[in-house]
């Protein structure tokens, strides 16, 4: 039988080409929003590695603040016991910019045996900034005050980052490089991955290194814990305190907001693409139906002949059908000798098994449409009476 269908398949092959072509499309445009798809679900479904709510970010501009070291080293630890000494705030940490949610980005790079790390994403970070945003700790232990005077800084890496520098080995304990192997770097802890970047991204390689009292010249960004009761009004009451401690301008934002927002920018962009890939599937399909429609009534002799010599109406609609999944089969073919060349290529940095997982959904996708675009036309055709097929012939 397959032998019989090959051969009317190759008979055919002006009139097939277009079949081919729109199933090769068809796939190609699925193929990319199923990897884009199973990429961010994978993403989702991994864990967020801290708690966002209830967390309140203060920026403020730092111009006005004192010159001198020890002035500034006084004003901070002031302003520190007074945030603290609200009841509305449960904890306070200072912060780069490039906190969670913040669309900002600071990096650097690392050495281990040699090896190179780049773009480390670097979080320089107060002492509470693990109870701000209570990110689990896997190893090791948080900053303290005397780790200001030890002889190599303290550092704490993130679970990827671990993985890749020491395997299953802990890494509490050891020694690594920046990224001129200059100076020595002592891992302290190791914290959960965090995706500081959304819901849907994954989380980088990751660095935290203490704020120092050298680099509070430099920092604007005060991150609040606040209890369940903080409302509009203590809000108020916090911007008035921090505007006339800083004799600056003041910004609060509320991160659970921040990450509505950061989603947001992965959500809009792949509805788009969605909306876009299904209006183009539904001509595809309306296409697909057009020409086994087309076909069929090209062949209404050839179909009354095999009706006539006792070929049932079954055989006749699994002969169109199984003609359609031939093609089809050929044209995946085709399609996925290109998508396995994202996963050997490594584009656009997406894991092997999303690439995988896309490919097997998009060829499932590809086999139900051409078999529900041929179901109907075959059932007409296996209805076409013999005697007035073979009249009209």
């Amino acid at each position: 039988m397959f032998k019989h269908l090959f051969k009317l398949i190759w008979n055919k092959r002006n009139q097939n080409f277009l079949f081919l072509s729109e199933i090769l499309i068809s796939f190609l445009v699925i193929f990319a929003v199923f990897s884009y798809l199973t990429y961010y679900y994978q993403n989702y479904s991994k864990p967020l590695g801290f708690d966002y709510k209830r967390v309140w970010s203060v920026a403020y501009g730092n111009g006005q603040l004192p010159k001198n070291h020890d002035s500034l080293v006084t004003f901070y630890d002031n302003l520190t016991k007074s945030l603290k000494s609200m009841p509305q705030i449960e904890h306070v940490s200072f912060s780069s910019s490039n906190y969670p949610y913040s669309d900002s980005f600071m990096s650097t790079g690392l050495t281990q045996n040699r090896r190179k790390f780049d773009r480390v994403s670097n979080f320089m970070v107060g002492n509470d900034y693990q109870k701000v945003w209570n990110v689990p700790l896997l190893e090791g232990r948080w900053f303290l005050p005397e780790d200001a005077v030890s002889k190599d800084k303290g550092v704490i890496i993130n679970e990827t980052l671990k993985n890749e520098m020491f395997g299953n080995q802990k890494a509490t304990g050891k020694l690594i490089g920046d990224f001129d192997d200059k100076n020595k770097l002592k891992v302290i802890g190791v914290v959960a991955d965090i995706k500081a970047n959304g819901d849907f991204q994954p989380g980088n390689n990751a660095l935290f290194s203490p704020l120092d009292t050298g680099y509070l010249k430099w920092t604007g960004t005060l991150l609040i814990k606040v209890r369940e009761g903080a409302d509009a009004t203590f809000e108020s009451q916090l911007y008035k305190f921090m505007a006339t401690s800083t004799h600056n301008a003041v910004e609060i934002q509320h991160v659970d907001e921040m990450r509505d927002s950061r989603n947001r920018q992965t959500i809009i962009p792949m509805t788009i693409f969605i909306i876009i890939a299904s209006f183009l599937i539904i001509n595809v399909a309306l296409g697909l139906f057009g020409v086994l429609w087309y076909n069929i009534n090209k062949r209404k002799g050839e179909i009354g002949l095999r009706r006539a010599i006792g070929a049932s109406g079954r055989a006749v609609s699994a002969q169109l059908v199984m003609e359609a999944m031939i093609l089809a089969t050929m044209s995946l073919i085709v399609g996925c000798f290109f998508a396995i060349q994202f996963p050997l290529l490594s584009v656009f940095n997406i894991p092997t098994s999303a690439y995988i997982i896309a490919m097997l959904l998009s060829v499932a996708f590809i086999y139900l449409l051409v078999l529900f675009c041929s179901f109907y036309p075959g059932k007409q055709a296996a209805g076409i009476h013999p005697a007035i097929a073979l009249h009209e012939e």
